[in-house]
């Protein structure tokens, strides 16, 4: 069967049509590594015709709302914003420099959720930068905020598998804890599906898309509750009395990377952002060989009907005038890079454009789909830089 795949590949790319190869006698079929053959026709009817620079506007700061305007469309059938956090504080771990709080809190009129908060010592009566960490995907359920920040009250079990996590993506570092230690207040909550907020039938990986498929069918999806739970976590840690509502940042890593510049560009509450190992074209993720035509994983990240107003880096463009930082790796995977340098043309153009190149980071490191300590520090220091933090 590979072997056929690989032959209708090479047959579409040498300009043999999808028509041609139908009326063969050996291949009936129309669906080839979960595409269709016209694939190719499909994509190049996505013109973006809301993107900067395509859209008729030509004024940034309407052509800005209006764009987010769009992406609010698709949204559909999000949750309401609770009427209060109603926070709580369940339990509390003194590490070096910051206390770890393990809260809950109303993250919508629909859910209540708990989250790791990590609030700075010595700080009485400032009010501090702080840092919304969203966590990877990974194909990993049984832990979420856990990725992010070491937990505490938790089974051997769950803490050898947070530790693990974080060698295996993180360099063995815990960024929220790392960020933490350097004066940021800290909020990591999990998403929809993973850690606290699981499966009660347990964890299987083709659950998610039936979930998905619920989410469809009820006029919603989860991609757009996932980006809905992260606005509201944003607003929550702002309107902590102990964090400046002017300092809010967010910072993710693989699918964290995809919901750090979708948050950003969803919200003004955060000021700036930092996505790691996510950031492509839909022209080169949609290929017969790329992991996201795999589906699963991806619908978590899909949102229905925006790619006929936006690709992926105009939606994070939105964001611009913000700092704004994208790391990728050049070894990485899942996103190839030739994608990459075209998203990132794309939106050096739209800072360009609005005289703030100085206030964009596109950078492409000799790394696979990994989140290393050297790039951590890096992300460190463009958020020291641009919140204004002193140690």
């Amino acid at each position: 069967m590979r072997l056929i795949c690989t032959l209708v590949a090479a047959l579409l790319s040498s300009g043999v049509s999808a028509a041609a190869l139908l009326e063969s006698d050996t291949l009936r079929y129309e669906v080839v590594n979960n595409m269709p053959l016209f694939y190719q026709q499909m994509k190049e009817q996505l013109t973006y015709p809301a993107a900067w620079g395509n859209a008729p506007e030509t004024d940034f700061a309407r052509w800005r709302a209006e764009a987010r305007s769009k992406v609010d469309e698709c949204l559909q059938n999000v949750p309401p914003a609770p009427s209060g956090w109603a926070m709580r504080t369940v339990a509390t771990e003194q590490r070096e420099g910051y206390e770890v709080r393990k809260i809950e809190f109303n993250i919508s009129a629909w859910s209540r959720v708990p989250a790791y908060l990590l609030v700075p010592e010595g700080h009485e009566g400032e009010r501090l930068p702080a840092v919304v960490m969203l966590h990877d995907h990974g194909a990993h359920f049984s832990i979420g905020k856990e990725k992010m920040v070491r937990p505490f009250g938790v089974s051997s079990e769950v803490l050898a598998d947070a530790d693990d996590w974080a060698k295996r993506c993180y360099d063995g570092q815990y960024v929220g804890d790392y960020f933490a230690s350097h004066g940021f207040v800290v909020l990591s909550v999990d998403a929809l599906f993973w850690g606290e907020r699981g499966c009660k039938e347990g964890i299987d990986y083709d659950r998610q898309q039936a979930l998905a498929s619920n989410f469809l069918q009820m006029g919603s999806s989860w991609g757009a509750y996932i980006n809905m739970d992260d606005v509201r976590s944003a607003e929550f840690l702002a309107s902590l009395p102990f964090v400046d509502p002017e300092r809010v940042g967010c910072l993710g890593f693989s699918m964290g990377a995809y919901r750090s510049w979708m948050l950003s560009a969803l919200t003004d509450v955060v000021k700036t952002s930092a996505s790691v190992c996510w950031m492509n074209t839909t022209e080169h993720l949609m290929t017969l060989t790329n992991n996201q035509n795999k589906g699963g994983s991806a619908y978590s990240m899909l949102i229905p009907g925006l790619r006929r107003w936006l690709d992926y880096p105009h939606v994070a463009s939105i964001a611009c005038p913000k700092p704004t930082l994208f790391f990728n790796g050049s070894r990485d995977k899942l996103f190839p890079v030739a994608g990459v340098e075209d998203a990132y043309r794309t939106m050096r153009r739209v800072w360009s454009d609005n005289d703030a190149s100085d206030r964009l980071v596109t950078k492409i490191w000799d790394e696979q789909h990994f989140f290393s300590r050297d790039m951590q520090r890096e992300v460190l220091e463009f958020f020291q830089r641009w919140l204004d933090v002193k140690e």
